[in-house]
């Protein structure tokens, strides 16, 4: 939408602002979390929310129905019975603002989760293709373009380059709509690419994916690189198309690229 506004200063082009909606992710009839997102690829959204979240795996979702409420939207997700129950003994309420993606979690167990190694991976990257990554994902932006208050998460494969992509107004609604669209349609071995900083969950989502690189634009938090090391992910980070900075699992960058 383009909403009244008054400009002040030089001018310039009027912007269209990006949609933020209440979103409800309900899980065989029950809502899990309610974001603040982007309303879009909310199918991916909650397919690759229970997958990040350790809700459901693939195979165990039967179905997905997105609902347009008075108030926002309804994404209703059906799950087999054993993750049902896995999910009933899980205390977790959680209304997440688009800054946070641990807002809700009930304790420090479940905030701080350890995290399954990513497989180990013949993948090599050469530095030329780190900066190649983080250039080429701006031709996958049109929110971003238009708006310029959105966020991308990107999977790039040494072949095909980006692959997939996916934008919202949270950093971390984008990585679970990308999560979801891989499970969609599955990639080659490669690197998530994003747009923001690295917090933990991040790369807990990340290590879910079983992403062996994962590269960012901002900077990772601390805890998130202890995270990335002991995970097995290459953590590259303050990227730009002309250098970036480097952080856990340095042998994977060389100049020869390998693909998985």
């Amino acid at each position: 939408m383009t909403a009244p506004r008054a400009r002040f200063g030089a001018p310039g082009p009027a912007r269209p602002l990006a949609e933020e909606v209440a979103v409800a992710l309900t899980f065989n009839g029950t809502t899990q979390a309610v974001m603040m997102a982007t309303p879009r690829d909310l199918e991916d959204f909650a397919r690759g929310f229970a997958l990040t979240e350790g809700i459901a795996r693939p195979g165990e979702i039967e179905g997905v129905e997105v609902v347009a409420t008075p108030r926002g939207i309804d994404v209703q997700t059906w799950i087999a019975a054993v993750p049902a129950a896995r999910l009933a003994r899980r205390r977790r309420t959680m209304a997440g603002p688009v800054g946070c993606g641990l807002c809700g979690i009930d304790s420090l167990e479940e905030a701080l989760r350890d995290v399954v190694p990513v497989p180990p991976s013949a993948l090599r990257i050469t530095p030329g293709q780190v900066m190649g990554a983080v250039a080429a994902l701006t031709a996958h932006q049109p929110l971003h373009d238009a708006t310029r208050a959105v966020h991308a998460a990107a999977w790039w494969t040494p072949a095909g380059g980006i692959a997939l992509a996916r934008e919202d107004v949270g950093r971390h609604n984008a990585l679970d709509k990308l999560a979801g669209a891989l499970v969609a349609r599955p990639q080659p071995p490669g690197a998530v690419v994003l747009t923001s900083r690295v917090s933990i969950d991040l790369v807990q989502k990340a290590a879910v994916l079983g992403a062996p690189v994962v590269i960012a634009v901002s900077a990772p938090t601390d805890a998130a690189v202890r995270l990335a090391a002991a995970a097995g992910i290459t953590l590259i980070a303050l990227a730009r198309p002309d250098r970036f900075d480097a952080f856990t699992h340095i042998d994977r960058i060389t100049e020869n690229a390998v693909v998985a």
